[in-house]
């Protein structure tokens, strides 16, 4: 399974890497989407909508299931992946690149948000636990 070392997770199975501009693009682990199967419709955000760490922000829908998305973070969203819209399979495809859900700005600093969060290996180990 494909867990990059780079970025950083949460429990509910989101993913989150910090931008040069500041802002931190999150989206669904391979593990969440694999768990999922064929994804058929993505439910987003707006831009400008805020959120507090844990709550739904989207909702995914396969060929299996729904599932909420949960914001990974306390921020505002500054950009969603229109690209979902037209095509959810690209989080099958590439989660972690093509597949992001949204980019968002962080209530707080950028790096205390992703202290946080679970570094790689710790959620290789929460999957396994």
């Amino acid at each position: 399974m494909n867990i990059p070392k780079e970025l950083r997770y949460t429990s509910s199975h989101e993913w989150a890497r910090l931008e040069d501009d500041g802002t931190i693009t999150f989206g669904i682990t391979e593990h969440a989407q694999d768990a999922l199967g064929e994804l058929v419709y993505v439910e987003m955000p707006a831009v400008g909508d805020e959120f507090t760490s844990g709550d739904e922000c989207g909702v995914v829908e396969s060929t299996k299931a729904a599932s909420d998305i949960y914001a990974p973070f306390d921020g505002e969203i500054v950009e969603i992946n229109e690209a979902l819209e037209d095509n959810p399979a690209l989080m099958n495809e590439s989660p972690y690149e093509e597949g992001w859900f949204a980019r968002v700005k962080p209530a707080v600093d950028a790096s205390e948000v992703l202290e946080s969060m679970m570094s790689a290996e710790a959620y290789e180990e929460s999957l396994h636990g």
